[in-house]
């Protein structure tokens, strides 16, 4: 779990690193003493946890942590007792007082590691469930309802992708990256930059190609590796 640590004062910033140090399932990525640094090594990265503390130089922990993507998770560290309400306001993991009593630090962390499993299977579950929708495709000035799991793959045509379902193909404007997008990466997988398939209609492959229905497709240079570790994964 990468984080970083948000405090002006060293003294704070070196205890927490030797806390962070004792818990093996964290990675220190970055250490600031102002919100400005840190709000642009937010914007460059996505560390999954922050160590923040309340009272900075210039501005305020806890209006800082209004700006933090939601699915980072914030655990403000503070010497002042009386903010610990508003922290909560602002969804924080936990709200530590100084100096930070280890067994009270690797208390938030188990929480911090629980909310992020709870977070990762919420996530699959709605991987699972997009793999049963539809999806709206206009295509011929007509909006078409296509189910996800009939779509056998989709070919890229410039400016044009091609449906392939069962029964009929469907020829929309649209681009392949925009249709990666929209379908669950959990079903789909690109092959080339112009095939993405649908893995439950994958019928062979080998090192070079991948067969689907009657569709013989060759498998990108740059993509053999992730399709051949998700197509071998999926084997077992």
């Amino acid at each position: 779990m990468d984080c970083i640590i948000i405090d002006d004062e060293p003294i704070a910033r070196r205890g927490m690193r030797r806390l962070i140090g004792g818990r093996p399932e964290l990675t220190l990525t970055g250490e600031f003493g102002d919100t400005a640094s840190a709000g642009e090594f937010l914007t460059a990265h996505c560390p999954e946890l922050v160590f923040l503390d309340i009272q900075l130089p210039g501005s305020n922990g806890i209006e800082f942590a209004r700006t933090i993507p939601h699915d980072t998770m914030v655990i403000f560290t503070t010497a002042y007792s009386e903010y610990a309400l508003d922290s909560y306001e602002v969804n924080a993991i936990d709200y530590l007082v100084k100096p930070i009593d280890p067994a009270r630090f690797n208390k938030a962390m188990d929480k911090a590691v629980e909310y992020q499993r709870l977070l990762a299977d919420a996530s699959q579950a709605e991987e699972a469930r997009k793999v049963d929708e539809t999806v709206i495709i206009k295509a011929d000035r007509r909006y078409h309802r296509i189910r996800v799991a009939d779509i056998l793959m989709v070919e890229g045509l410039k400016d044009y992708v091609v449906f392939h379902l069962p029964e009929r193909r469907i020829v929309a404007r649209m681009t392949i990256r925009s249709v990666a997008d929209m379908l669950p990466a959990t079903g789909f997988l690109r092959v080339n930059k112009s095939y993405i398939v649908n893995l439950d209609h994958v019928t062979s492959f080998d090192t070079a190609d991948i067969t689907v229905g009657s569709h013989e497709i060759t498998i990108g240079p740059t993509y053999r590796d992730t399709v051949l570790g998700r197509l071998l994964g999926n084997a077992d």
